[in-house]
């Protein structure tokens, strides 16, 4: 065997030995794996930077699909339209299944939905009620047909309204689905069971389990940009895609009630800490909970309007404390703080999360009144106990007369709590007399016989 030969045979090894690893991956892409998301919570950047991330390491890994296991109460317009982007354009089949039972696809969770490949639900789940709802100032249908002397609240309203029923009848169209029922679901808030939503073309199919799905759509044709996809997943495995710690922690506090109880926990932190100086450990967590709440401004369309009004309820609140109101200053503080509290992160146009009036606002209002309570009731004790300390505590104790004391204004001396001490009297004194004392005259005691000897 000569020399060149034996190279040919070398570099013809090396050629098939890269031709096997790229048939390896090919085929390893082809049979490939699915890449689980699951969301359960808000629609918000972190959970979009996430979901974008793992469509992109699919894409990257030649996954067989992406598979997004879905429970949401709605979230954030542009975190949304970020997601819905993503997956339209996207070269890995998208494929939305609403899990587990009792779980919703509300408001944006309707539209990544309707945006997905495939988009199935699971039993005693639901979909829908994607209106843009305002707490303050939004209106009904009926309230929209009559645009003479429509508020300027109303007209904002109207935009909003149309511009998402526009935008979910896009993607209605652009994957076959009722775009009839999705514009109701808009304008109207219209809500429906998995099995109705399979009725209506809303979604494709209603499975039982993960397994169920993947078995049943195994072999469906789909639409991946402008070409025509086959879905091959009868050998698949799952590759479950986890949030990093910090989307983690940007998500828990892209929730409004985590903020809101995160701010009532600074305030009431920082509060003990002014009024106790050194206690260290209620100024660290007012400072922390701040700082967080902080974070959760800058992820969340707040109101500035909410904000200064939940400050102004905090403030009266504390004025009650120290100014006699009568309760006055403290019914004003505790509806400041639950009208600001409901505004905050009002902003239909950006988001439809909201805090929840029943769950937070109402249980912290609850806590403020009673720990108010307890710092009023603390202090009337107070006042209402006898003084301990310094020298007006001496009134009514009783000590010994050293000297005579005469009412004619000659002061004597008493002995009392181990000191000696002036006094005068409005009668005579023997000399070793108990004596009790009426009054503190500056230096001087002013006593009386004590009848009886404590």
């Amino acid at each position: 065997m000569t020399k060149r030969f034996r190279l040919g045979l070398v570099g013809l090894l090396w050629v098939l030995s890269g031709i096997g690893l790229v048939s390896t991956l090919s085929s390893g892409a082809s049979s490939g794996e699915i890449f689980v998301v699951s969301i359960d919570g808000s629609i918000n950047p972190a959970s979009s930077d996430y979901l974008i991330a793992a469509i992109e390491q699919a894409e990257d890994a030649g996954a067989a699909a992406v598979l997004i296991e879905l429970n949401t109460p709605g979230g954030l317009v542009s975190a949304t339209q970020d997601i819905i982007q993503k997956m339209l354009n996207a070269s890995v089949p998208t494929i939305v299944y609403v899990t587990p039972r009792g779980a919703t696809a509300t408001s944006a969770g309707t539209f990544i939905t309707l945006a997905a490949n495939v988009a199935a639900m699971m039993p005693g789940t639901s979909i829908g009620a994607a209106h843009p709802v305002s707490m303050f100032g939004g209106q009904g249908q009926e309230g929209q047909e009559e645009q003479d002397g429509q508020s300027g609240q109303g007209v904002v309203d109207q935009k909003i309204e149309n511009f998402l029923a526009a935008y979910v009848e896009s993607i209605a169209k652009q994957r076959n689905r009722n775009v009839e029922w999705a514009i109701e679901a808009v304008r109207n808030s219209v809500a429906v069971t998995a099995e109705r939503a399979l009725e209506l073309n809303v979604i494709d199919l209603v499975a039982p389990s993960r397994a169920a799905l993947v078995e049943a759509i195994d072999g469906t044709v789909v639409q991946i940009g402008e070409k025509e996809h086959t879905l091959e997943l009868g050998s698949v495995s799952y590759r479950p895609v986890e949030m990093t710690l910090v989307q983690s922690i940007f998500d828990f506090l892209s929730d409004p009630n985590v903020a809101t109880i995160l701010f009532a926990i600074g305030a009431l932190g920082l509060y003990m800490e002014f009024q106790s100086p050194g206690l260290i450990v209620p100024g660290v967590t007012g400072v922390v909970a701040m700082i967080l709440f902080g974070f959760a401004l800058q992820i969340l369309p707040f109101s500035w309007i909410g904000i200064l009004l939940v400050l102004v309820g905090v403030g009266l609140l504390i004025a009650e404390l120290f100014i006699t109101s009568f309760g006055l200053l403290f019914a004003a503080g505790i509806t400041c703080f639950l009208l600001g509290g409901t505004m905050i992160f009002d902003r239909p146009e950006l988001s439809d999360l909201t805090v929840s009036f029943w769950e937070v606002l109402v249980p912290i209002a609850g806590a403020m009144t009673v720990l108010g309570g307890l710092i009023v009731y603390s202090l009337g004790r107070t006042f209402m106990t006898r003084q301990t300390a310094g020298v007006d505590e001496m009134v009514g104790m009783v000590g010994r007369s050293e000297t005579a004391i005469d009412p004619s204004g000659a002061t004597g001396k008493v002995f009392v709590r181990g000191e000696y001490w002036n006094s005068v009297a409005d009668e005579s004194i023997a000399a070793g007399e108990s004596v009790e004392i009426l009054e503190i005259q500056g230096l001087t005691l002013k006593v009386r016989r004590a009848l009886s000897r404590r």
